[in-house]
């Protein structure tokens, strides 16, 4: 009798195991996209190499490195003048857009998965698309830096300190004019400003808007966004 429970038990045993008794462990997470890393155009560049389609317009093929865990990228690029925006995907790792010429252009990657909804973001990189004859490039639009865009800062003695940061492929910006009020469309508040960084006069619990027009050494300029922040 006790060599029939010894056997039974065996078999019980097996039975378990066999049958897919054990626990299974649990399918992994699959991995999230990682950030790309941009190539062509270089940032801050002057680009040169497109391919003429008018007078206007020329086609420049935008590359990056290919990024793990990614399956498809979407590829936004910024007018600076115009503030418009396109956004075109692809799964290869270039991809050829046409664009403005004599114009400025900002241009960001999002990397994508088909098995997470997560993405990854690439830095955002600058580029001015030249044209052909041209011998005189118009600088970026200045970025503006602090207050941020919709920030609630403090005063110090009924001030506040603004600053941004200018560039220009040809490194001839010789002077910001600034514009500065309440108003949504803000006036000029300091013309011919040669750093990029000033405090300017506030009230506590008004917001103020600001934007930055560049100018180079041959006259070309350009206008930053308008940001506004409020005073606490």
């Amino acid at each position: 009798m006790r060599k029939l429970t010894y056997i039974s038990l065996a078999v019980l045993s097996f039975l378990v195991v066999g049958c897919g008794g054990g626990k299974k462990g649990a399918d992994p997470t699959p991995d999230p996209p990682a950030k790309t890393l941009l190539i062509f155009p270089e940032k801050d560049a002057l680009c040169n190499q497109g391919t003429s389609i008018s007078a206007t317009q020329s086609s420049v093929t935008l590359k990056w490195n290919a990024s793990s865990n990614t399956d498809s990228y979407d590829i936004a690029v910024k007018n600076l003048l115009t503030g418009a925006s396109t956004t075109q995907s692809t799964t290869q790792t270039q991809l050829a857009v046409t664009l403005s010429t004599n114009t400025p252009y900002s241009w960001t990657i999002t990397s994508k998965s088909a098995k997470v909804s997560a993405t990854a973001v690439s830095d955002t990189w600058k580029f001015y698309n030249s044209g052909p004859g041209t011998i005189s490039y118009a600088p970026y639009p200045a970025e503006l830096s602090l207050p941020t865009i919709g920030q609630s800062v403090a005063a110090t003695n009924g001030t506040v300190s603004i600053s941004w940061h200018g560039s220009d492929v040809d490194n001839d910006i010789v002077s910001y004019d600034v514009y500065f009020d309440t108003s949504a469309t803000p006036a000029l508040f300091k013309a011919g400003e040669l750093g990029s960084l000033i405090s300017v006069p506030v009230a506590s619990g008004k917001t103020y808007y600001w934007k930055i027009v560049t100018t180079d050494s041959k006259g070309n300029t350009s206008t930053s966004d308008t940001f506004q922040f409020t005073v606490l």
